[in-house]
């Protein structure tokens, strides 16, 4: 969820295409309220078994993203204060920020470091580059500051700059660097992929990861991780599954709250959230490549507590209930119903609510913070914290959309479809290179715009200006998203327009 990290939303979601959702899946998902008063579920025997066993538990493991573009969050010392109090024992970071690690030395936290895909490119090609970098960034820190783990890129399979096949020599280069300092027994290196990596992940049974990625990149990688004792690491919202489909999937199997469950008829499992039926997809698509040794870590989950009009179900209420449930669920509840055995280590999203951020309202509202260290809502961290925790549902039933909006001051820059004639998305040359390459960036990643036609050598890549590419994968994004206010904002660096954009001979579509 960093905003040069890549990802298509729908491609996220545990579901397949609309047009082949069962009327039982319907069903299945949204549940029988009088099935649910009349036989007590699976999992609720499940929840008596672990607060009979409360004491003795504590399989899994919880850790926190530390993202810091912003422009208002504390100091970093601050921060690890921050952590420590709360009992939080794990930290991911999205770079290799000398404050940050010096601050974190001593600390008694486990880290995980970022090679950012920018420099997969160099990583890749050059070995020196490679031990030149985990010399000044890793060895130099470890092991006053316990770096556990280096993501080399994150969510490199859609990234605008094309790095995927930098991705595993990059990853090889920088184990072979620990290797030479001795430090590959102690720090492992994968990359975070996400969700968009699979061909499919419904039923989870059905798990496959896209073909075209399998021989170059899944293959190899899987072999380099089995070789070195390293795991997968995963990113999975399924907030992103939720907010398109609140028509078929129901609030409570999102939340892990109490629900009849959905049977997978591939395997015959029965999943009371759609988190468990995201990872187990995953797990499916290594195991149909031979591969159910690999180890996996969810690198990135949470939920926004406030987001757009359109965007179902970002509210306080939720993400409570789904951080809360699911840090339960994490260190009370063993693996997942294909893997009950596999333990899992989840870093939430995010530690705070991150006011530079671009995209949609919910981008900024991921945090568990506030910037002042207030926390946006109540939850605990920690077994001994979840003694005492109960999931507060609100008093309002049903899907509720996020109270943020444009209107509101959240965003700007929209025009509403339902009060305009054809209207198309560009990117403002005045916004300035950088901010333009977020934004792209952005749009081509977790916006979910479909930034194909840039590419080298497709139609819509000349004119090779930033600005064009820019304004092409804005107007994707626009357009897929209902051309809806709000969704041509981009933090000031885009703007609509009512006649179709001229770029060399490309046309920008008007609708998906």
């Amino acid at each position: 969820m960093e905003i040069t990290e890549v990802g298509e939303i729908v491609a996220r979601a545990s579901l397949p295409a609309m047009a082949t959702v069962s009327l039982s899946l319907s069903q299945q998902l949204q549940g029988s309220s009088r099935a649910m008063v009349a036989v007590p579920s699976l999992l609720s025997f499940s929840l008596l078994l672990v607060s009979a066993f409360f004491n003795i538990a504590d399989c899994g493991s919880i850790g926190v993203n530390y993202g810091r573009v912003a422009n208002n969050l504390p100091t970093a010392a601050k921060v690890v204060e921050l952590l420590k109090s709360q009992g939080l024992d794990r930290v991911k970071v999205y770079d290799t920020d000398p404050a940050v690690l010096h601050a974190l030395s001593g600390s008694g936290i486990k880290v995980t470091v970022d090679l950012p895909n920018q420099q997969l490119f160099a990583a890749a090609k050059s070995t020196s580059f490679a031990k030149t970098w985990v010399q000044r960034n890793v060895a130099a820190y470890y092991p006053h500051t316990e770096i556990e783990a280096i993501a080399v890129g994150n969510e490199v399979f859609v990234d605008p700059s094309n790095t995927t096949k930098f991705l595993v020599p990059a990853m090889k280069n920088i184990h072979e660097a620990l290797v030479k300092l001795n430090l590959h027994s102690d720090i492992k290196v994968s990359s975070p992929i996400a969700l968009s990596a699979l061909q499919n992940s419904y039923p989870s049974s059905a798990g496959s990861f896209r073909p075209e990625l399998i021989e170059p990149v899944f293959k190899p990688m899987l072999d380099f991780l089995r070789q070195t004792g390293s795991f997968l690491m995963v990113n999975a919202y399924p907030f992103f599954a939720y907010e398109s489909n609140t028509d078929v999937i129901s609030l409570d199997y999102a939340l892990f709250r109490e629900n009849p469950g959905v049977v997978d008829a591939g395997n015959g499992l029965r999943y009371f959230s759609l988190f468990d039926a995201q990872i187990d997809a995953v797990f499916a698509a290594m195991s149909a490549l031979k591969y159910d040794d690999i180890r996996l870590v969810v690198t990135e989950t949470g939920w926004p507590s406030k987001g757009d009009e359109n965007e179902n179900g970002a509210s306080i209420q939720n993400a409570a209930a789904y951080n809360g449930n699911l840090i339960r669920r994490i260190l009370t509840g063993g693996g997942t119903p294909l893997r009950p055995k596999a333990d899992l280590t989840v870093y939430l999203f995010a530690l705070f609510n991150e006011n530079n951020k671009f995209g949609p309202t919910s981008e900024r509202n991921y945090g568990l913070f506030y910037p002042n260290e207030e926390k946006v809502y109540d939850i605990p961290f920690t077994v001994e914290g979840l003694k005492n925790y109960h999931d507060r549902r609100s008093p309002v039933s049903g899907n509720q959309p996020g109270a943020g909006s444009p209107a509101n001051g959240e965003g700007g820059g929209g025009v509403s479809k339902s009060t305009t004639g054809t209207t198309w998305c560009v990117a403002s040359g005045e916004a300035g290179k950088e901010k333009l390459q977020a934004a792209l960036d952005f749009a081509c990643g977790e916006g979910g715009a479909d930034c194909h036609p840039i590419q080298p050598g497709a139609t819509c890549y000349n004119p090779n200006t930033i600005e064009a590419h820019a304004s092409f994968a804005f107007n994707s994004y626009y357009q897929k998203n209902g051309r809806k206010m709000g969704t041509c904002y981009f933090g000031g660096a885009a703007y609509v327009v009512t006649q179709p954009p001229k770029y060399g001979s490309c046309e920008f579509p008007t609708g998906y």
